[in-house]
């Protein structure tokens, strides 16, 4: 099947004062590569994230970005009693009559303990994994979307070239019966200039070199295979990445078709030579977006 490597989801949960919110995004990119923002509390979970990613997107560029928020009773700071006392008495050292504000004093380091990071983290893990999940069916739906727009661009580009092949392979042969005619009739007017006739076999010799020079059968044919197989994959149902092979599939088939260009020098053909490179490049354009 093939699918975009552009694609977004999201999802957001709000349970027992904990809020957050999940978002992906993808773009091309020829390996699989993440970046994924968390909030410094869930840090630690960054390499199960990307594993769990991994199940679902196989190439793209992915950012992840994790939004939380807690409030709950239980993210409520204590206050360092040890700290505040110490503060108090180095105040006191100072100046014994100070005023203490006490808000500023809570303010200092060390003066509130908050420190939920490993229970927080077990106690929202699998919420915040089942919202990573949705988030990447998000992704996946859009990006099987955007495929299928890809494959009907893809499709026209190909019926295009399969078009200028069929006339080019239909060609072939009118081009060295052309070049027999020419031949003969060039070879007759400048021996009839000093009094001889052409011999059939010389005629018969030229014309099968000619016909060796400008064969293009192998190359028609297996240009003709690539495009089975390029259909072949991007009508398929599996759920493979396809993309690299249809990248290595356009740069065989421009091969094929320079090839046809250098031996090949009729001008109907070379028109339509252009025509099959220009929906190649278009093609292979597209394809970089195939995952």
């Amino acid at each position: 099947m093939l699918r975009s490597m552009t694609g977004f989801g999201s999802a957001s949960s709000n349970e027992d004062g904990i809020t957050l919110h999940v978002e992906v995004r993808t773009v091309n990119n020829k390996f699989f590569k993440t970046n994924i923002r968390l909030p410094e509390v869930f840090q630690g979970l960054e390499s199960e994230i990307e594993s769990r990613i991994s199940s679902y997107l196989i190439r793209g560029s992915i950012v992840v970005t994790v939004k939380y928020a807690n409030s709950s009773a239980e993210s409520a700071a204590t206050i360092n009693v040890d700290a505040i006392k110490e503060y108090i008495t180095q105040l006191r050292e100072v100046d014994s009559d100070t005023t203490i504000d006490v808000a500023r004093l809570l303010s200092l380091p060390g003066a509130l303990i908050q420190d939920m990071g490993d229970s927080l983290t077990e106690k929202v893990k699998p919420r915040l994994m089942l919202l990573l999940e949705e988030a990447c069916d998000g992704v996946v739906f859009m990006r099987i979307a955007e495929g299928k727009t890809l494959k009907t661009d893809l499709d026209d580009q190909n019926a295009k070239i399969s078009k200028a092949l069929a006339y080019i392979k239909k060609r072939a042969p009118e081009i060295i019966a052309d070049y027999e005619t020419r031949l003969k009739k060039r070879m007759e007017s400048l021996l009839a200039e000093i009094g001889k006739t052409i011999a059939t076999e010389d005629i018969i010799k030229e014309v099968a070199v000619f016909a060796e020079k400008t064969d293009i059968a192998e190359e028609i044919k297996r240009l003709e295979g690539h495009l089975k197989q390029f259909n072949e994959l991007t009508d398929g149902l599996e759920g493979d990445p396809i993309g690299r092979t249809l990248d290595f599939l356009t740069q065989e088939m421009l091969r094929e078709a320079n090839t046809i260009a250098s031996k090949c020098l009729d001008g109907e053909t070379s028109r339509r030579i252009v025509e099959i490179k220009g929906a190649i490049d278009r093609i292979k354009e597209q394809v970089q977006n195939a995952e």
